[in-house]
């Protein structure tokens, strides 16, 4: 197999909308001899890896993202296993211009923050966030009740205790150490504070039930593609990681304004081997490329139900 010379490497990285520096790096190649065709006269393996390494040392020297960078380490340590994968994304990838380098990119990402550990623990925490709402319902109901017996205790008993009354009196006593709030908002609301007497404005203990109602009310959404896709799922499985990949290709998508182009399709062989060696899985745990065209079929005809 031709190694491609370093001077002509960079555009075959990048890749090109246009014909021109891949027409040279095909001319230079036949005038020593050999023919050249995307899948013979260079090495995928060594455009993919060139691009891991670029992005790990970018990484380390911005001192960003280890976790991305693990995966690279995998990815690297177990190349042969990718040989074919490579060639596989290289040939539809390299006439769109960043598109393998996006492509590798999100699947770093996507094998740190969406793995099936890191997606049992997203459940968990979106668990977590439904059962904090229902105590911030609740405490916050018993507050705003607690708020309207002092305020008649306040109007009914003779007695004062010298506490808030005021929502902008709160407002303005939470924001003290609040320097921004010192400087661009206290004067202001001050000034229409003082313009406008309590009856214009919420009680506390109104102000107390609009916080419950608004966490009683509240209810869960993901806050990008993957990670919605990785958790819509009743049961946690591998099958979350995939999904997650599928929405965050889609998301990258040209259609969507990124870099891959609307009919990237990866071989099930391909997506297989890249989840076997990005999320490190042992002998007993290898997902099979039937295993993925399972997972593909079943995707499109859950999709097809969707009005």
């Amino acid at each position: 197999m031709q190694v491609v010379p370093e001077s002509l490497l960079e555009n075959l990285l990048l890749g090109t909308d246009s014909a021109t520096p891949r027409r040279y790096a095909m001319t230079h190649l036949n005038h020593q001899g050999q023919a050249m065709t995307p899948s013979q006269s260079i090495n995928p393996r060594q455009i993919c890896e060139k691009l891991l390494i670029e992005g790990k040392n970018y990484n380390i020297e911005h001192n960003i993202l280890p976790s991305e960078n693990a995966v690279a380490d995998r990815l690297l340590a177990r190349g042969t296993e990718l040989t074919a994968a490579y060639e596989d994304l290289y040939n539809k990838l390299y006439r769109h211009r960043h598109a393998l380098k996006i492509f590798l990119g999100l699947l770093l990402s996507v094998a740190a923050f969406w793995n099936p550990e890191k997606i049992l623990q997203a459940r968990g925490a979106r668990a977590d966030l439904a059962g904090v709402n229902k105590q911030i319902a609740d405490k916050a109901a018993e507050l705003a009740t607690l708020l309207e017996q002092r305020s008649e205790l306040h109007n009914t008993s003779g007695f004062s205790s010298n506490t808030h009354y005021s929502v902008c009196r709160v407002i303005e006593a939470a924001g003290k150490e609040n320097h921004l709030f010192q400087w661009h908002v206290q004067e202001r609301l001050s000034a229409i504070s003082a313009q406008f007497d309590l009856k214009y404005w919420p009680s506390l203990s109104q102000f107390l039930g609009e916080l419950a109602s608004d966490a009683e009310a509240g209810s869960m959404e993901a806050m990008d593609p993957s990670t919605a896709a990785a958790t819509f799922a009743a049961r946690p499985s591998l099958a979350d990681f995939f999904k997650a990949l599928f929405a965050s290709i889609k998301e990258n998508s040209v259609h969507n304004y990124g870099h891959i182009p609307v009919d990237f399709k990866p071989a099930d062989n391909t997506l297989a081997a890249l989840a076997n060696c990005s999320l490190n899985l042992g002998p007993d745990n290898l997902v099979s490329s039937e295993y993925v065209k399972r997972l593909r079929q079943r995707e499109r005809d859950w999709a097809k139900q969707i009005p």
